[in-house]
């Protein structure tokens, strides 16, 4: 139904918005108000939170059930089984429009700034996903990651654009990705970083166990991925790894496969969509080799949706724009990640990352997920905190 719906949409010439199951009520009228929506869809395992936002998204007209009945919303299936089959006429092609990660406050709207696309033209994603990531009319492609996010949307959008087939995990389980893999001849795959590493933590005699050799490419991005990890992953499943940096914005795409990789370990890649550019805070771009804001230029536009502060903020004044990441680039022009900027650690005058700390504890054996970051002190400004999630909870 998810998919569906999305190609009603586009088939509509709609804008349409995802949003995670995980929101809470405010969150979700944020966004549902923020967008603008008309039209509400959902399922009964969002009955309660669905009901609870009635009264605060009042400008929504049609609030729609897929499943099951929800109250105050009218059944799906009912309302476009009334519809006609007749195409509408003067159909243009739709546009997602996600919302980025609210890293520094709410979530931000991201509105494609090209309108007026004739139905079935291909997108950017499409067309790299068919050059670089053996997309085709005979790719399976495994999705691990929830849809609301932009890279699995796409991708599973462009697969489907090439005539391929999508298999979408309800949730993220190590072992089951594996069974998944073998159990549908998976071709290509998505993952994060923190999907690897759960992986390659599972025994050994576990992961003999599932046929991933059908598999031709599987691509990561979303973080930056420890180097052990990747080195792992590249022993276990070959040279198919294939890295890109992108965000939700489409303001630039750098990729690496395994050979590239291999020869600069720790790149998310090179530029092959619009040009990388490391400034410092006054925006003056910096030489090879020193860390600073990663910019784009040359790369597609975006717009923050009713937020023209944020909107001036992912720019410089000569264009260029930025994701908020940090970083630098090599003698070669591929690209290195430190951590995203406003997760930076300031203590004693010190620049912290909190992505070396992860990365240096995400392999350890008793460590099932970790995450850093800063608190104030009184002395040093901030001081550094791990959380830890162990392999095995102890008893409580």
């Amino acid at each position: 139904d998810y998919l569906s719906i999305m190609w009603g949409c586009h088939y509509a010439g709609l804008y349409y918005t995802a949003m995670s199951s995980r929101l809470n009520n405010e969150e979700m009228s944020y966004i549902i108000n923020n967008c603008g929506a008309r039209a509400f869809i959902t399922s009964p395992y969002k009955a309660d939170a669905a009901v609870e936002v009635i009264k605060t998204t009042p400008n929504v007209l049609a609030r729609l059930s897929v499943g099951g009945a929800i109250d105050g919303h009218e059944s799906f299936e009912a309302a476009i089984a009334d519809q006609p089959i007749t195409p509408l006429p003067h159909r243009g092609e739709a546009h997602d429009m996600l919302y980025s990660s609210g890293t520094t406050g709410r979530p931000k709207g991201v509105k494609n700034t090209v309108d007026d696309v004739p139905l079935g033209t291909i997108e950017p994603v499409t067309s790299l996903g068919q050059l670089l990531f053996e997309i085709n009319h005979s790719a399976v492609y495994l999705s691990p990651g929830p849809l609301y996010h932009a890279a699995p949307l796409r991708f599973c959008r462009g697969v489907l654009r090439s005539g391929g087939t999508v298999v979408v995990m309800e949730r993220f389980d190590a072992e089951a990705a594996l069974a998944t893999i073998e159990k549908y001849h998976v071709t290509t795959s998505q993952w994060v970083p923190t999907m690897f590493i759960r992986m390659l933590k599972l025994p050994e005699e576990t992961r003999a166990q599932y046929d991933v050799s059908s598999l031709l490419c599987a691509v990561h991005a979303a973080a930056p991925c420890p180097v052990h990890v990747k080195q792992d992953m590249i022993e276990w499943w070959g040279p198919i790894i294939h890295e890109y940096y992108a965000g939700t914005e489409g303001n630039g795409f750098v990729y690496c496969n395994s050979e590239q990789w291999l020869a600069h370990p720790g790149t998310v890649g090179i530029a092959v969509s619009g040009v990388v550019h490391i400034v410092d805070d006054d925006g003056n771009e910096l030489p090879v080799g020193e860390e600073g804001g990663v910019y784009f230029s040359e790369g597609g536009d975006f717009s923050y949706h009713e937020d023209e502060e944020k909107t001036a903020e992912s720019r410089l004044h000569n264009g260029w724009t930025t994701l908020g990441d940090v970083g630098r680039l090599d003698e070669d022009g591929y690209l290195y990640l430190t951590d995203r900027k406003a997760f930076m650690i300031i203590s004693g005058g010190v620049n912290i990352y909190p992505q070396e700390a992860e990365n240096a504890l995400s392999m350890h054996p008793k460590v099932y997920d970790i995450a850093v970051f800063g608190v104030p002190h009184d002395e040093m400004g901030e001081e550094v905190k791990a959380v830890v999630q162990p392999v095995d909870m102890p008893a409580s």
